[in-house]
């Protein structure tokens, strides 16, 4: 009997268990306990990062990065149009403008060239984000905001563990932001985490995500503040999945690498392509379909199969709340979600499954 394959399920087991049932017994299941101060340093070691701080969400992260940089109304920060839309949102959030720039069309990131047709006098920022574990050419974009003196927030929500030059994905800009969201390479159920190599800056943001409380243990706030902060349940369970982060990468690697071998000289599937010195961490393999299908018709084949597949992200300048910002060139974007599929990936499958998923494509033309 065939085993089920999943798209991006958490791969959970008797170590998260076991650091659960340490967390629950210690009583400190909410925002105070060691298991969250032990996260921080495990992600920052692993990054090579001076200091992390844990959030609510890899939104939050983004959002806090912001509203620490001073960023607020009348400011500019340009953004991909094809992400997932919690990389806009925390633009809105503060108050400021989202300025949407096309993507490279074998890459699937934003095209430095399209950023530096978008800065104006308001730019304050960029948003680079490492769409599907993918690098951007973070040589290129920091060359930019250098240049033009603007701040860079790395959006790494879905590339723990990936590298550019060597460098881990989220370690070049003022601010990297994380993710581990249940589908994420790891997860801690929800959760996020800021780095930074100013360790002033981040000092600040940990005091902002505790509702700006002073350290005397008297209700005393001297800034309004945010509650941000991760549980000590969320990061004994992150904790946990740090241990087997680099046999999830190396799965992950793996399954690409199936995918491309197999389905290597078949015209009507194109992948997803890395920068020259990128190392992705291809959280969700993807492809475009150039077959007779479109990529709805496409999904119901294969979940005949019992295939779960999932589109594209749909560009964010379509969504009502930023339609008004639809002022440019998006085909790239637009391309990539007309014909875009991610790939089953959970580290749950076994190469196997990937080799079935691909049986399955083989016979779709």
């Amino acid at each position: 009997m065939c085993s089920e394959i999943r798209l991006d399920a958490p791969n959970l087991g008797e170590l998260e268990k076991r650091n659960l049932n340490n967390a629950i017994d210690s009583g400190y299941v909410s925002t105070a306990g060691p298991f969250v101060s032990e996260f921080e340093l495990r992600i920052a070691g692993y990054l090579g990062a001076k200091k992390a701080i844990s959030t609510q969400s890899g939104t939050s992260a983004i959002h806090l990065s912001l509203y620490e940089l001073g960023i607020g109304k009348g400011d500019e920060v340009i953004v991909p149009a094809l992400t997932f839309v919690a990389s806009v949102n925390p633009v809105m959030y503060v108050g400021a403008t989202p300025v949407f720039v096309d993507v490279d069309i074998d890459t699937w990131n934003m095209d430095p060239e399209k950023i530096k047709k978008s800065i104006t006098k308001n730019t304050k920022a960029i948003i680079p984000v490492h769409f599907y574990g993918n690098p951007c050419d973070m040589d290129k974009i920091m060359e930019i905001a250098e240049a033009h003196d603007l701040y860079v927030i790395e959006d790494a929500a879905e590339s723990l563990g990936a590298k550019y030059k060597l460098a881990h994905t989220g370690t070049f800009g003022d601010f990297g932001c994380f993710s581990f969201n249940g589908n994420k390479i790891i997860t801690t159920g929800g959760g996020g985490m800021i780095i930074s190599r100013d360790g002033k800056r981040l000092d600040h943001i940990k005091f902002l995500i505790n509702q700006a409380r002073n350290k005397s243990g008297e209700y005393y706030h001297s800034e309004i503040g945010f509650n941000n902060r991760m549980t000590n349940v969320e990061a004994a369970l992150g904790l946990a999945q740090m241990e087997k982060l680099e046999d999830f990468l190396r799965k992950k690697r793996a399954f690409s690498a199936i995918y491309r071998k197999e389905l290597k000289g078949m015209k009507q599937f194109r992948f997803q392509e890395e920068y020259k010195g990128a190392e992705s961490s291809w959280w969700l393999p993807c492809v475009t379909f150039h077959g007779k299908r479109n990529i709805p018709a496409l999904q119901e084949e294969l979940k005949k199969s019992k295939i779960p597949t999932r589109r594209v992200f749909m560009p964010v300048v379509e969504f009502p709340p930023y339609k008004k910002y639809n002022i440019g060139n998006y085909d790239n974007s637009y391309q990539l979600y007309e014909k875009g599929l991610c790939l089953p990936a959970s580290t749950l499958n076994s190469e196997d499954d990937i080799c079935r998923v691909c049986e399955a494509l083989k016979g779709i033309d």
